[in-house]
């Protein structure tokens, strides 16, 4: 691989900055200065040194966002602003939404270019666990039939889950399935009305490691193992 090629795959500089930081003799691999940016090295043995700081090379990159309200799930809407839009764009390359939240539901989203990871993590025969928070507009009963399983949009019988109540007019879900809407629709299957929801739990990890909101980092080798193991 080129080492500006390695250099922008694991979203150390861009091309530009990579070649001004070769000139400048910024850049060692394997303990030796190269001022050639386009030089080939192995990306799986090199040890590559941009300023000072060891570059570690991954093929795949995953990131943690705390979303905000507002964003839309997906890569490019021509209506909304894309959870895309609150990554450096050096960092996006191949990124989608590893599961999605609406407009207006905030917390824990997870974004890769791996496809065979995200296939694993939301596939029904494997589908992790996501818990939310939310609010309601009425107080909160008929969890039973909520924990159970009820009707939504186009008959579907929705899965066991679990449902605990934090207080009259607020309370914790967790899902093993993600329809299109679903907590909205159960709740107002049951004859209420979500005001507000917040998803702080998905594939083994929480939103109480996330940045604040609006903000993101990159997952720890830990938390990819997590995911890894959800399968």
């Amino acid at each position: 691989m080129r080492l500006d090629k390695y250099l922008t795959e694991t979203n150390t500089a861009t091309r530009k900055e990579a070649a001004s930081a070769a000139r400048s003799g910024a850049i060692t691999v394997n303990g030796e200065v190269v001022r050639d940016p386009s030089k080939h090295i192995d990306e799986n043995t090199a040890k590559v040194v941009f300023r000072g700081e060891e570059v570690v090379y991954r093929r795949f990159t995953y990131i943690m966002l705390n979303k905000p309200e507002g964003y839309v799930s997906a890569t490019d809407d021509k209506s909304a602003p894309t959870v895309l839009e609150l990554i450096p764009e050096k960092c996006r390359k191949g990124l989608f939404p590893c599961g999605r939240l609406d407009r207006y539901t905030v917390g824990l989203m997870i974004l890769t270019n791996d496809g065979e990871l995200s296939h694993n993590i939301l596939s029904p025969k494997h589908h992790a666990e996501k818990e939310y928070f939310f609010r309601c507009e009425k107080p909160l009963d008929r969890i039973a039939e909520l924990e159970n399983g009820v009707h939504i949009e186009g008959g579907y019988l929705t899965k066991p889950c679990t449902v605990t109540k934090v207080d009259d007019y607020s309370g914790r879900i967790v899902l093993t399935e993600g329809k299109y809407h679903q907590i909205k629709q159960m709740l107002h299957a049951v004859g209420n009305k979500i005001t507000y929801l917040e998803r702080i739990r998905f594939a083994g990890l929480t939103l109480e490691n996330a940045p604040e909101r609006g903000k993101w980092r990159f997952l720890t080798d830990e938390e990819i193992a997590i995911l890894r193991s959800c399968r």
